[in-house]
């Protein structure tokens, strides 16, 4: 078989499994609508909310927790967001971060399918939230 047809085949095989899969069609509304930068917020953005209006989730191993992390968050490393879901309040603005953004994004897509709107991901993660802090 020619790759181009092979690649033809997978494509076609791969969207009738999404059409099946009620998962991935969750996933394909959720993409439909949410805006590019939907759930974002920038470190000098914080400055301007009131701290008692906040909760922090740091989504980074307890390792890397114990090393550094924002005053006050709650430590819950992404891959167990789901199960730890009800520690994290649902009348508060959350702010998820982790060094750079990339596990916090993860948890803030687990939990924006779970339904929760309440949740931001911290831009830059702590990395730009220790520079900025450091500038001030």
């Amino acid at each position: 078989m020619k790759p181009l047809t092979m690649s033809l085949l997978l494509l076609l095989g791969a969207a009738a499994m999404a059409e099946e899969n009620p998962t991935l069609e969750t996933i394909q509304e959720y993409l439909e609508f949410a805006e590019y930068s939907d759930g974002a917020i920038m470190p000098e953005q914080l400055a301007s909310i009131d701290r008692k209006d906040i909760v922090f989730v740091d989504a980074r191993n307890p390792g890397r927790f114990e090393a550094g992390h924002i005053p006050g968050a709650m430590n819950i490393e992404w891959r167990q967001i789901l199960e730890r879901e009800d520690e994290i309040p649902k009348d508060k603005s959350v702010v998820l971060y982790c060094d750079t953004g990339l596990s916090s994004s993860k948890a803030y897509f687990i939990l924006r399918l779970a339904g929760r709107e309440n949740v931001k991901v911290l831009r830059g993660g702590y990395l730009m939230w220790s520079v900025q802090r450091q500038g001030q």
